[in-house]
């Protein structure tokens, strides 16, 4: 485990988002433009709580033991420096050098992605260290739960903390940090990252132009979404306005490292490391890692959730 971030983080409104317009990551198909969903199989909002809650009190008692079982083997999320798998996550959610005195989860929202996969986003509010440095108090986390082998297992996770756009500066992203990134986990290039990897890239570009009505078109009905700043955009409506602002004033774009994971047949999930030459508020934005939720709608993927994070040196 490693020192904590200092939260300099980057004043980039990079809101990432992106979609698929084909049949090109999975050869399902569903007969209308609804993701295939089955009532019965679709856990509450107490279940997925109690699956989070779980896995904060393993890390709060250091259960190397609980990850091997509660990961599913397809876990991909961030960490302390960069990408994680299930194994580096096992590693660092011990927690061997954290000491965490308590934690409250709270305004829990849960989202069907499918009938074998489910979202939770909620607030998170940590009192502990680790690594002998305080952990940031209030942050925005986001989970996602897969079926597996009749058990709900956890796919991702990432964490990101609340703080002030305004009176954050950037920081540039260690050396070590960029050394922990390589080496974690390799880009698992293939057709289905290739697809994401094209659209997602069309997509910063909407974003770029502030392009409300191209960024609309490129989402499904009911989106959310976690910026850097740990800011919650709970509907489409509220992603339209924040994507679309006048915030940032961005000449060029570029995505890398990007790696995608088919959670089911219906439900991918693209990671990369993302770029902007430009300023958000007044500030130079700086890098971000990304994550982008797909969901097959008929026979089109669109983007469904996001969560972006400041690239730094720190814990999420």
């Amino acid at each position: 485990m490693t020192k904590i971030e200092r939260l300099g983080l980057t004043a980039a409104a990079a809101f990432v988002f992106a979609t698929c317009g084909g049949n090109v990551l999975a050869s399902d198909t569903n007969a209308d433009d609804t993701p295939e969903r089955t009532a019965s199989a679709r856990p509450t909002k107490v279940a997925l709580l109690a699956l989070e809650k779980s896995a904060y009190e393993a890390w709060k008692s250091k259960d190397a033991e609980f990850w091997v079982t509660f990961l599913s083997d397809k876990f991909v999320g961030w960490g302390s420096f960069g990408k994680l798998d299930k194994a580096s996550a096992t590693k660092e959610y011990t927690g061997a050098d954290c000491e965490i005195k308590s934690y409250a989860l709270s305004d829990e929202q849960v989202s069907l992605l499918g009938k074998d996969a489910a979202l939770i986003t909620y607030k998170a509010t940590v009192n502990g260290t680790c690594g002998g440095q305080q952990l940031p108090t209030n942050s925005r986390a986001a989970a996602i739960y897969i079926r597996d082998d009749g058990k709900w297992k956890r796919a991702f996770h990432a964490r990101a903390a609340i703080v002030d756009p305004k009176a954050t500066l950037a920081k540039p992203v260690a050396t070590q940090q960029a050394l922990n990134e390589d080496n974690a986990q390799p880009a698992n290039r293939n057709a289905r990252t290739d697809a994401m990897l094209a659209l997602e890239r069309n997509v910063w570009e909407a974003w770029r132009a502030h392009d409300a009505k191209k960024l609309g078109d490129l989402t499904a009905k009911d989106i959310s979404f976690i910026n850097i700043f740990g800011v919650y955009l709970a509907s489409k409506n509220d992603a339209m306005q924040d994507w679309s602002g006048t915030y940032c004033d961005v000449k060029s774009v570029s995505i890398t490292d990007a790696a995608g994971t088919m959670l089911s047949p219906t439900v991918g999930i693209l990671t990369f490391k993302a770029t902007a030459d430009g300023t958000c508020y007044g500030q130079k934005v700086g890098p971000v890692w990304g994550s982008s939720v797909y969901v097959k709608y008929g026979h089109v993927w669109k983007w469904t959730f996001g969560i972006n994070l400041p690239a730094r040196q720190g814990r999420t």
